[in-house]
Protein backbone atom coordinates (compact mmCIF):
# COMPACT_ATOMS: atom_id res chain seq x y z
CA UNK A 1 0.00 0.00 0.00
CA UNK A 2 1.44 3.34 -0.85
CA UNK A 3 2.57 5.52 1.80
CA UNK A 4 0.62 9.16 1.85
CA UNK A 5 1.11 12.52 3.57
CA UNK A 6 -1.16 11.34 6.16
CA UNK A 7 1.28 8.07 7.26
CA UNK A 8 4.41 10.64 6.93
CA UNK A 9 2.28 13.39 9.16
CA UNK A 10 1.33 10.90 11.87
CA UNK A 11 5.03 9.58 12.14
CA UNK A 12 6.15 13.37 12.46
CA UNK A 13 3.54 14.60 15.12
CA UNK A 14 2.41 17.34 12.60
CA UNK A 15 -0.45 18.46 10.43
CA UNK A 16 -0.33 17.00 6.71
CA UNK A 17 -0.88 20.71 5.72
CA UNK A 18 2.86 20.80 7.65
CA UNK A 19 4.06 18.22 5.38
CA UNK A 20 2.56 19.95 2.31
CA UNK A 21 4.34 22.91 3.50
CA UNK A 22 8.04 21.18 3.97
CA UNK A 23 7.81 19.79 0.04
CA UNK A 24 7.04 23.06 -0.90
CA UNK A 25 10.28 24.39 1.14
CA UNK A 26 7.74 27.03 2.70
CA UNK A 27 10.03 29.96 4.13
CA UNK A 28 7.53 29.32 7.44
CA UNK A 29 8.44 26.34 8.98
CA UNK A 30 11.14 26.34 10.82
CA UNK A 31 14.43 23.71 10.11
CA UNK A 32 13.66 21.63 13.24
CA UNK A 33 9.75 20.89 11.72
CA UNK A 34 11.44 20.10 8.41
CA UNK A 35 14.00 17.79 9.65
CA UNK A 36 11.66 16.21 11.64
CA UNK A 37 9.09 15.39 8.54
CA UNK A 38 12.14 14.97 6.20
CA UNK A 39 13.34 11.99 8.66
CA UNK A 40 9.92 10.80 8.74
CA UNK A 41 10.13 10.65 4.98
CA UNK A 42 12.48 8.72 4.59
CA UNK A 43 11.72 6.41 7.13
CA UNK A 44 8.36 5.81 5.26
CA UNK A 45 10.35 5.39 1.99
CA UNK A 46 7.87 8.21 0.51
CA UNK A 47 8.14 10.29 -2.55
CA UNK A 48 6.52 13.24 -3.24
CA UNK A 49 4.47 13.33 -6.74
CA UNK A 50 5.79 15.81 -8.25
CA UNK A 51 3.54 15.52 -10.95
CA UNK A 52 0.44 16.46 -9.09
CA UNK A 53 2.34 19.21 -7.15
CA UNK A 54 2.63 20.75 -10.57
CA UNK A 55 -0.95 20.59 -11.52
CA UNK A 56 -2.23 21.93 -8.31
CA UNK A 57 0.24 24.69 -8.22
CA UNK A 58 0.71 25.49 -11.77
CA UNK A 59 3.61 25.13 -11.74
CA UNK A 60 6.61 22.47 -13.96
CA UNK A 61 9.00 23.34 -11.25
CA UNK A 62 11.36 23.22 -14.61
CA UNK A 63 13.64 25.92 -16.05
CA UNK A 64 14.05 26.30 -19.80
CA UNK A 65 18.28 26.72 -20.79
CA UNK A 66 18.43 28.75 -23.98
CA UNK A 67 21.69 27.69 -25.22
CA UNK A 68 24.03 29.32 -28.34
CA UNK A 69 22.58 28.59 -31.85
CA UNK A 70 25.89 26.67 -33.04
CA UNK A 71 26.07 22.95 -31.61
CA UNK A 72 29.53 23.12 -32.24
CA UNK A 73 30.68 25.54 -29.51
CA UNK A 74 28.11 24.12 -26.96
CA UNK A 75 29.33 20.61 -27.31
CA UNK A 76 33.34 21.48 -27.86
CA UNK A 77 33.95 24.32 -25.11
CA UNK A 78 34.19 23.56 -21.79
CA UNK A 79 33.12 26.63 -20.71
CA UNK A 80 29.12 25.66 -21.27
CA UNK A 81 29.55 22.06 -19.19
CA UNK A 82 30.99 24.19 -16.23
CA UNK A 83 28.16 26.65 -16.24
CA UNK A 84 26.05 23.79 -16.61
CA UNK A 85 27.16 22.61 -13.62
CA UNK A 86 26.53 25.82 -12.09
CA UNK A 87 23.11 26.24 -13.03
CA UNK A 88 22.31 22.81 -12.31
CA UNK A 89 23.82 22.54 -8.79
CA UNK A 90 21.24 25.71 -8.22
CA UNK A 91 18.05 24.02 -9.57
CA UNK A 92 18.68 20.95 -7.80
CA UNK A 93 19.11 22.25 -4.12
CA UNK A 94 15.04 24.16 -5.10
CA UNK A 95 14.24 20.94 -6.86
CA UNK A 96 13.29 21.97 -10.23
CA UNK A 97 14.45 20.24 -13.16
CA UNK A 98 16.09 21.77 -16.45
CA UNK A 99 15.05 21.42 -20.00
CA UNK A 100 17.35 22.48 -23.05
CA UNK A 101 16.64 24.27 -25.77
CA UNK A 102 18.89 25.69 -28.64
CA UNK A 103 18.91 25.84 -32.86
CA UNK A 104 20.96 25.62 -35.85
CA UNK A 105 19.66 29.40 -36.65
CA UNK A 106 18.68 32.36 -34.18
CA UNK A 107 15.23 31.83 -35.93
CA UNK A 108 14.78 28.17 -34.99
CA UNK A 109 15.98 28.92 -31.42
CA UNK A 110 13.15 31.67 -31.08
CA UNK A 111 10.49 28.69 -32.31
CA UNK A 112 11.75 26.17 -29.79
CA UNK A 113 11.81 29.74 -26.82
CA UNK A 114 7.92 30.14 -28.08
CA UNK A 115 6.72 26.70 -27.83
CA UNK A 116 8.20 26.18 -24.40
CA UNK A 117 6.52 29.40 -22.79
CA UNK A 118 3.22 28.72 -24.99
CA UNK A 119 3.13 25.60 -24.26
CA UNK A 120 3.62 25.60 -20.40
CA UNK A 121 6.34 23.60 -20.30
CA UNK A 122 9.04 25.44 -17.98
CA UNK A 123 8.26 28.27 -15.53
CA UNK A 124 11.57 30.78 -16.62
CA UNK A 125 14.31 30.79 -18.75
CA UNK A 126 17.78 31.42 -18.07
CA UNK A 127 19.91 32.52 -21.61
CA UNK A 128 23.43 31.27 -21.66
CA UNK A 129 24.67 34.33 -23.49
CA UNK A 130 23.42 37.81 -24.50
CA UNK A 131 23.34 38.79 -27.95
CA UNK A 132 23.13 42.79 -29.29
CA UNK A 133 20.21 42.06 -31.14
CA UNK A 134 18.66 39.61 -29.33
CA UNK A 135 14.81 38.32 -30.23
CA UNK A 136 14.44 35.73 -27.31
CA UNK A 137 14.99 38.42 -24.86
CA UNK A 138 12.68 40.80 -26.82
CA UNK A 139 9.96 38.13 -26.71
CA UNK A 140 9.70 37.43 -23.21
CA UNK A 141 9.62 40.57 -21.92
CA UNK A 142 6.95 40.82 -24.47
CA UNK A 143 5.36 37.73 -22.33
CA UNK A 144 6.36 39.27 -18.99
CA UNK A 145 8.12 35.79 -18.32
CA UNK A 146 10.61 35.15 -15.92
CA UNK A 147 14.44 34.68 -17.51
CA UNK A 148 17.75 35.65 -16.16
CA UNK A 149 20.32 36.45 -18.79
CA UNK A 150 23.76 35.38 -18.08
CA UNK A 151 26.12 38.38 -19.36
CA UNK A 152 25.01 41.69 -19.99
CA UNK A 153 22.10 42.73 -21.83
CA UNK A 154 22.84 44.66 -24.82
CA UNK A 155 19.80 47.39 -24.33
CA UNK A 156 17.47 48.38 -20.60
CA UNK A 157 20.30 46.13 -18.55
CA UNK A 158 18.82 48.00 -15.58
CA UNK A 159 15.60 46.56 -15.98
CA UNK A 160 16.36 43.04 -17.21
CA UNK A 161 18.09 40.44 -13.98
CA UNK A 162 21.26 39.21 -15.42
CA UNK A 163 24.12 37.55 -14.34
CA UNK A 164 27.79 38.71 -15.24
CA UNK A 165 31.41 39.73 -15.22
CA UNK A 166 32.90 43.25 -15.28
CA UNK A 167 34.34 41.70 -19.03
CA UNK A 168 35.51 45.47 -19.89
CA UNK A 169 37.66 45.73 -16.54
CA UNK A 170 38.74 42.00 -16.60
CA UNK A 171 40.27 42.42 -20.71
CA UNK A 172 41.18 45.96 -19.76
CA UNK A 173 43.07 44.25 -16.38
CA UNK A 174 44.66 41.37 -18.96
CA UNK A 175 46.07 43.71 -21.29
CA UNK A 176 47.35 46.18 -18.65
CA UNK A 177 49.51 42.51 -17.41
CA UNK A 178 50.91 42.47 -20.66
CA UNK A 179 51.57 46.21 -21.12
CA UNK A 180 53.35 46.19 -17.97
CA UNK A 181 55.52 43.05 -18.89
CA UNK A 182 56.50 45.67 -21.58
CA UNK A 183 54.75 44.94 -24.93
CA UNK A 184 53.00 47.08 -26.83
CA UNK A 185 52.36 45.05 -30.10
CA UNK A 186 49.15 43.17 -28.45
CA UNK A 187 46.58 41.88 -30.90
CA UNK A 188 43.29 40.26 -29.95
CA UNK A 189 41.28 37.54 -30.69
CA UNK A 190 37.82 37.66 -29.67
CA UNK A 191 34.54 35.68 -30.35
CA UNK A 192 31.57 36.20 -32.03
CA UNK A 193 31.14 39.72 -33.18
CA UNK A 194 27.07 39.60 -31.82
CA UNK A 195 27.76 38.92 -28.24
CA UNK A 196 28.23 41.47 -26.16
CA UNK A 197 30.85 39.33 -23.87
CA UNK A 198 33.23 40.13 -27.09
CA UNK A 199 32.29 43.55 -27.43
CA UNK A 200 32.90 44.39 -23.96
CA UNK A 201 36.23 42.94 -23.76
CA UNK A 202 37.04 44.46 -26.87
CA UNK A 203 36.11 47.84 -25.29
CA UNK A 204 38.27 46.76 -22.47
CA UNK A 205 41.40 46.38 -24.94
CA UNK A 206 40.97 49.28 -26.44
CA UNK A 207 40.53 51.13 -23.07
CA UNK A 208 44.37 49.86 -21.74
CA UNK A 209 45.99 50.51 -25.18
CA UNK A 210 44.66 53.93 -25.02
CA UNK A 211 45.50 54.97 -21.81
CA UNK A 212 49.09 53.22 -22.60
CA UNK A 213 49.01 55.48 -24.78
CA UNK A 214 49.56 52.67 -27.83
CA UNK A 215 48.43 52.53 -30.86
CA UNK A 216 45.25 50.57 -32.31
CA UNK A 217 45.97 48.70 -35.37
CA UNK A 218 42.90 47.08 -36.89
CA UNK A 219 45.13 44.36 -37.97
CA UNK A 220 45.40 43.76 -34.88
CA UNK A 221 41.91 42.73 -33.95
CA UNK A 222 40.74 39.53 -35.33
CA UNK A 223 37.00 37.54 -34.70
CA UNK A 224 36.48 34.12 -34.79
CA UNK A 225 33.91 31.08 -33.21
CA UNK A 226 34.84 30.28 -29.64
CA UNK A 227 36.39 27.22 -31.01
CA UNK A 228 40.18 25.63 -31.07
CA UNK A 229 39.93 26.31 -35.00
CA UNK A 230 38.82 29.48 -34.45
CA UNK A 231 42.20 29.91 -32.51
CA UNK A 232 44.10 28.29 -34.84
CA UNK A 233 43.06 30.18 -37.74
CA UNK A 234 43.24 34.14 -35.58
CA UNK A 235 46.83 33.47 -34.86
CA UNK A 236 47.43 32.10 -38.33
CA UNK A 237 46.40 35.36 -39.75
CA UNK A 238 48.41 37.29 -37.25
CA UNK A 239 51.72 35.85 -37.69
CA UNK A 240 51.48 36.49 -41.39
CA UNK A 241 51.42 40.24 -40.71
CA UNK A 242 54.83 42.24 -41.98
CA UNK A 243 54.93 43.40 -38.17
CA UNK A 244 53.91 40.36 -35.76
CA UNK A 245 52.42 41.01 -32.60
CA UNK A 246 54.40 39.80 -29.46
CA UNK A 247 51.62 38.99 -27.48
CA UNK A 248 48.07 38.24 -27.57
CA UNK A 249 45.04 38.37 -25.37
CA UNK A 250 42.36 35.47 -26.39
CA UNK A 251 38.48 35.73 -25.11
CA UNK A 252 38.59 31.46 -24.47
CA UNK A 253 41.07 29.49 -23.30
CA UNK A 254 39.39 26.65 -26.22
CA UNK A 255 40.64 29.18 -28.64
CA UNK A 256 44.05 30.04 -27.20
CA UNK A 257 44.64 25.78 -27.65
CA UNK A 258 44.07 26.72 -31.37
CA UNK A 259 46.76 29.00 -30.67
CA UNK A 260 49.52 27.36 -28.78
CA UNK A 261 49.32 24.63 -31.24
CA UNK A 262 49.63 26.79 -34.36
CA UNK A 263 52.32 28.77 -33.12
CA UNK A 264 54.11 25.10 -31.97
CA UNK A 265 53.86 24.14 -35.58
CA UNK A 266 54.88 27.64 -36.77
CA UNK A 267 58.12 26.87 -34.56
CA UNK A 268 57.46 30.13 -32.53
CA UNK A 269 58.78 29.59 -28.86
CA UNK A 270 55.77 30.78 -26.01
CA UNK A 271 56.39 32.75 -24.22
CA UNK A 272 59.99 33.34 -25.44
CA UNK A 273 59.16 34.29 -28.77
CA UNK A 274 55.49 35.65 -27.74
CA UNK A 275 53.07 35.83 -24.82
CA UNK A 276 49.69 34.82 -24.44
CA UNK A 277 46.40 35.63 -22.27
CA UNK A 278 43.30 33.93 -22.26
CA UNK A 279 40.20 34.07 -20.34
CA UNK A 280 37.80 31.24 -18.36
CA UNK A 281 40.43 29.11 -16.74
CA UNK A 282 38.96 26.25 -17.31
CA UNK A 283 41.50 23.18 -17.21
CA UNK A 284 42.73 23.12 -20.50
CA UNK A 285 44.39 26.33 -19.56
CA UNK A 286 46.04 24.42 -16.47
CA UNK A 287 47.02 21.43 -18.77
CA UNK A 288 48.23 23.15 -22.34
CA UNK A 289 52.00 23.37 -22.99
CA UNK A 290 53.15 26.29 -21.66
CA UNK A 291 50.30 26.14 -18.66
CA UNK A 292 47.92 29.83 -20.17
CA UNK A 293 48.22 32.34 -17.63
CA UNK A 294 43.96 32.64 -17.52
CA UNK A 295 41.51 35.23 -16.16
CA UNK A 296 39.43 33.35 -14.16
CA UNK A 297 35.58 34.39 -14.33
CA UNK A 298 34.32 32.18 -11.97
CA UNK A 299 32.07 29.87 -14.43
CA UNK A 300 30.49 27.76 -11.83
CA UNK A 301 29.16 30.83 -9.84
CA UNK A 302 27.59 32.79 -13.19
CA UNK A 303 25.39 29.19 -13.47
CA UNK A 304 24.80 29.04 -9.77
CA UNK A 305 23.59 32.47 -9.29
CA UNK A 306 21.55 32.63 -12.33
CA UNK A 307 19.42 29.66 -11.12
CA UNK A 308 18.93 31.35 -8.28
CA UNK A 309 17.55 34.63 -9.22
CA UNK A 310 15.51 32.91 -11.33
CA UNK A 311 13.85 30.84 -9.22
CA UNK A 312 13.23 33.69 -6.60
CA UNK A 313 11.37 35.58 -9.97
CA UNK A 314 9.80 32.26 -10.46
CA UNK A 315 8.48 32.09 -6.84
CA UNK A 316 7.87 36.01 -5.86
CA UNK A 317 6.91 37.84 -9.27
CA UNK A 318 7.33 41.19 -7.81
CA UNK A 319 11.24 40.08 -6.66
CA UNK A 320 13.54 43.19 -7.81
CA UNK A 321 15.26 43.14 -10.82
CA UNK A 322 19.22 42.58 -10.30
CA UNK A 323 22.73 42.96 -11.69
CA UNK A 324 24.57 40.54 -10.19
CA UNK A 325 28.12 40.67 -10.85
CA UNK A 326 30.44 37.77 -10.41
CA UNK A 327 34.21 38.41 -9.47
CA UNK A 328 37.40 38.04 -11.75
CA UNK A 329 41.03 37.03 -11.03
CA UNK A 330 43.92 36.69 -13.10
CA UNK A 331 46.07 33.41 -12.95
CA UNK A 332 49.72 33.29 -13.56
CA UNK A 333 51.27 30.77 -15.31
CA UNK A 334 54.20 30.28 -17.94
CA UNK A 335 52.42 31.92 -21.27
CA UNK A 336 53.89 35.32 -20.65
CA UNK A 337 57.38 37.00 -20.70
CA UNK A 338 58.40 40.19 -20.44
CA UNK A 339 59.43 42.18 -23.25
CA UNK A 340 62.20 44.36 -24.04
CA UNK A 341 61.11 47.84 -23.79
CA UNK A 342 61.12 49.56 -27.31
CA UNK A 343 63.37 52.69 -27.90
CA UNK A 344 61.93 56.26 -28.34
CA UNK A 345 62.74 55.58 -32.24
CA UNK A 346 61.57 52.22 -32.55
CA UNK A 347 58.17 53.69 -31.06
CA UNK A 348 57.35 56.21 -33.60
CA UNK A 349 58.58 53.58 -36.43
CA UNK A 350 55.81 51.47 -34.87
CA UNK A 351 53.35 54.73 -35.38
CA UNK A 352 53.02 56.36 -32.07
CA UNK A 353 53.22 60.27 -33.17
CA UNK A 354 52.91 61.15 -29.61
CA UNK A 355 56.60 60.27 -28.69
Amino acid sequence: MAVTIKDVAKLADVAPSTVSRVIANNSRISEATKRKVKKAMEQLGYHPNQNARSLASQSTQTIGLVMPSSGDVVFQNPFFPSILQGISEGAREKKYALQMTTGKLEKETLEAVINMVQGKRVDGMILLNSKVEDKVISYLRERDFPFVVIGKPSKDAEEITHVDNDNVRAMREATEYLIDHGHRKIAFIGGNRELMVTVDRLNGYRQALKKANIPIKNEYILHEEFLREGGQEAVSELMALEQRPTSLVVVDDLMALGVLSTLDELGIRVPEEISVVSFNNVLLAEMSKPPLTSMDINIFDLGYQASWSLIQKIENRTEPTKRIIIPHKLVERQSCSHQIPLTIDEQKADGNENL
